[in-house]
């Protein structure tokens, strides 16, 4: 390829990854086997293969991890539960309102968590850019075989960050926004989040019914915003051949 061509298709190619994802109105996969399209907030993503399969290992940063080593325990739970730490690695090019969002995604404990880490990992949508306002489902891998029935009633969860975290939603509406599913902490497992106004839904494992339905989205039925990868402190992740189809746009043909 002559040189001055090949810099016409590296230019063309460079503002096409630029462009809003509402903008081809048309399945748009994004691979993630780099963090070139990423904003990372509080976290790193670094090329990394898990079950022989490429993607990204997202896991917090080391100034984040110093930041709350310097704090006592009580302020690392506060920052943590109230969202004042949040950890997304955000895809800048994504503008999403309704949709669906596919990916494979995986979570496990990091070696120096805590007791109650379970590999928290999760995708999520119509993110603001204050970075702490947005929508979410989130997987525990650990609990999907806890040996405790209770646990596994938590394998899966819905939030929306500032207002409703996980603890406020279950205490105000116990069992309502999360939900039992077969889950093994640090393996590829696919999940599909449907979204149309103030309705999601969440499927894991492609099952043909919903693990989670939620029926209010907090962001409202013309909430719009980014995709992110989402994790918790605690957690090594990967991510892998995230998929996004707008409403009204044909389904991208499986990937094998």
């Amino acid at each position: 390829m002559r040189p001055a061509l090949r810099r016409i298709t590296v230019a063309a190619l460079a503002a096409v990854m630029l462009s809003p994802l509402s903008a081809w109105a048309q399945p748009t996969r994004v691979p993630l086997e780099s963090p070139a399209s990423l904003r990372l907030h509080n976290v790193s993503a670094t090329p990394a293969t898990l079950q022989g399969r490429k993607g990204l290992r997202v896991e917090l940063s080391e100034e984040t991890i110093r930041r709350l080593k310097a704090m006592t325990p009580e302020e690392q739970q506060k920052a943590v539960q109230q969202g004042l730490i949040e950890q997304l690695a955000v895809i800048e090019a994504s503008d999403f309102g309704d949709g669906v969002i596919e990916a494979e995604i995986a979570g496990a404990p990091r070696a120096d968590a805590g007791e109650g880490a379970r590999g928290f990992v999760g995708i999520a949508f119509r993110v603001q850019d204050d970075l702490k306002t947005y929508d979410a489902f989130y997987l525990r891998p650990t609990n999907g075989r806890a040996d405790d029935q209770v646990r596994r009633n938590h394998s899966a969860q819905y939030i929306s960050h500032p207002d409703w975290p996980w603890f406020r939603l279950r205490k105000e509406f116990p069992e309502k926004y999360e939900s039992y599913v077969d889950l093994v902490p640090g393996e590829w497992t696919k999940v599909r989040i449907e979204v149309r106004g103030a309705q999601a839904r969440l499927f894991v494992h492609d099952q043909a019914q919903p693990t989670l339905l939620v029926k209010d989205v907090k962001s409202g039925a013309s909430g719009r915003g980014k995709i992110a990868l989402w994790i918790d402190s605690g957690t090594v992740a990967h991510f892998r051949n995230l998929t996004v189809t707008p409403s009204g746009a044909k389904a991208a043909p499986d990937d094998d």
